[in-house]
């Protein structure tokens, strides 16, 4: 008689880490213990529960947490680098933000992590010929979350928005892996041309509360924009600029200045 093999299950250490985070809060409030179960225990994956959590957030009177929630699963399946990039915003912000402790934090609570994964998936409804639907999610994001992405807006992965509020990226808006920024964040244009008018940022960019970022313009690679700044020429690549309108004012100071996320400038932090 042959040996019967043992089954192989799939490896997934990110996720038993937030299923033990979960069972651990459960513990720890049992008043949220059907709160967690429904959004993470219940789950079989970090997807399922994704799907679960941008549905129960983006349902409304006029489309069902039911429909939502097909609509992100049906996008999750056709394209796997839609959670690759939601592993690796996850990641981001375990590794960057201090307020944030575990890796359950941002998929229950972290309004900027929500938003950008209904972000990922309106941009993939945008890019399958879906705009209505896209301009739907559009819609909810913003005013769920008060994050407002055009679906159209091409955005890497590993991005951390930190507080997420009053957040803007217009339509023909480039952002590329590895960005952190603040709230009240704008890639905006500078008229009422409908070509390509909105920022493109470079991989590693830190971006400050407040900063406003304005036309067709580069941020290249690394580069820092100091709070309440407003972008209106190109920067080039391990610079910090600062100031209305923002000028170069020193080096970036690091290598990636969006994972130290050291927002000082000045002859100490050059």
């Amino acid at each position: 008689m042959a040996e019967l093999k043992p089954k192989i299950t799939q490896v997934d250490p990110a996720w038993d880490q937030i299923c033990a985070e979960a069972r651990q809060a459960a513990l720890d409030e049992p008043l949220m213990g059907g709160f967690l179960h429904a959004c993470i225990l219940h789950h079989k994956s970090i997807e399922k529960a994704l799907s679960y959590r941008i549905a129960a957030k983006l349902a409304s009177n006029e489309m069902s947490m039911v429909v939502v929630r097909e609509m992100v699963e049906d996008a999750y399946a056709s394209d796997p680098t839609l959670v690759q990039a939601a592993r690796a915003d996850l990641a981001a912000i375990y590794e960057r933000d201090p307020a944030c402790h575990r890796l359950l934090q941002p998929i229950l609570y972290f309004k900027g992590y929500q938003a950008m994964q209904a972000y990922r998936v309106g941009h993939h409804l945008w890019s399958k010929g879906h705009r209505d639907l896209a301009y739907f999610v559009q819609m909810r994001v913003s005013e769920i979350f008060g994050v407002d992405i055009h679906p159209a807006a091409r955005i890497g992965k590993g991005i951390m928005i930190d507080h997420a509020h009053s957040i803007v990226i217009g339509e023909t808006a480039v952002v590329g892996d590895n960005v952190s920024m603040l709230h009240s964040v704008t890639l905006g244009g500078t008229g009422k041309e409908e070509e390509d008018r909105h920022p493109k940022i470079g991989n590693g960019v830190l971006i400050g509360a407040g900063a406003k970022v304005l036309g067709n313009i580069k941020v290249g690679h690394c580069s820092r924009i100091a709070a309440g700044s407003v972008v209106l020429e190109e920067v080039p690549a391990c610079k910090t600029v600062a100031g209305i309108p923002a000028r170069i004012v020193g080096e970036a100071g690091c290598d990636q200045p969006s994972i130290s996320m050291n927002h000082m400038f000045g002859p100490d932090n050059q």
